[in-house]
């Protein structure tokens, strides 16, 4: 019966479980799915990672190069996001170049990288005004459940802390890079941005994490970006209906907390991995 009746009527079913301040899969409102993290989990990339929050899991590999700097800042490199939404990972998707979704979450990924100040570009530059790395960071979602953006920012910071780069000097005589790929160094990472994504019923309750279901019956979606000194990075809410005040700030709050755990996760699985080398 209570099949049919989510079926039927999806809202209100959904609707029944918040008036009990609880949702289908049993979660509080305020409550994210468990989430995971592998590092390392593509061996041909310079760094890569694994998260899985839910159901909904996203790899990232980076493929670092050496290029010229940019003309505007000869001082620095670059990093390029790129988000790929297969078909494999929901029936939504289709084949062919990326879609609105795809395109939005690169272009929001790339924002967080430039507000929060995640690296400092000018560490990438090699020589300056002739050479420097850019950052190919590619992330695909494997199965999507819903928040896609959370999972996409915890996938990049820990392919970027797990990411190694060779070093590379400049022969004064024949003006060719030189790399010596026997001596590899990390990232230098500045900052820990961590994602927090909120979903709104009726124009007045806030759930987080929502998964696909819940944000396609959502009046609205939005993701709060918080660093680890509690220092809000970005608010992304691709319109829908407004929030007050009041609510905004109860998310960022909430935000905040979950960036300590986050950051927790992130530095115990780092951790793990260099006690087993």
């Amino acid at each position: 019966m209570a099949a049919g009746f989510k079926t039927a009527e999806p809202l209100e079913y959904h609707r029944s479980f918040l008036k009990e301040n609880c949702r289908p899969d049993g979660r509080e409102l305020g409550e994210f799915r468990p989430t995971t993290l592998n590092i390392s989990s593509i061996s041909t990339a310079d760094g890569s990672a694994m998260v899985k929050i839910g159901n909904t899991t996203v790899i990232c590999g980076i493929k670092a190069e050496l290029t010229t700097p940019p003309s505007d800042a000869p001082n620095k490199g670059y990093i390029v996001p790129n988000v790929d939404l297969p078909p494999l990972c929901s029936s939504r998707f289709r084949p062919g170049p990326p879609g609105e979704q795809a395109q939005a979450a690169s272009q929001f990924i790339a924002d967080v990288i430039e507000s929060s100040d995640l690296i400092n570009m000018e560490e990438l530059c090699i020589e300056k005004a002739k050479l420097c790395w850019v950052l190919y960071c590619d992330i695909m979602c494997l199965d999507y459940d819903g928040n896609l953006l959370d999972a996409c920012i915890i996938v990049l910071l820990a392919a970027l802390k797990n990411a190694q780069l060779p070093e590379v000097t400049v022969n004064k005589e024949t003006d060719l890079a030189e790399v010596d790929i026997k001596k590899k160094r990390h990232l230098k990472i500045s900052r820990h941005p961590v994602g927090s994504s909120f979903a709104v019923f009726d124009d007045s309750i806030i759930i987080v994490d929502p998964t696909a279901e819940e944000e396609s019956l959502s009046t609205a979606l939005m993701t709060v970006v918080t660093d680890e000194e509690d220092q809000l990075c970005a608010v992304h809410k691709p319109g829908g209906t407004s929030l007050s005040g009041e609510k905004l700030q109860h998310c960022i709050n909430r935000a905040i907390t979950r960036n300590k755990e986050i950051s927790k996760l992130v530095d115990k699985v780092i951790g793990s991995m260099k006690t087993t080398k």
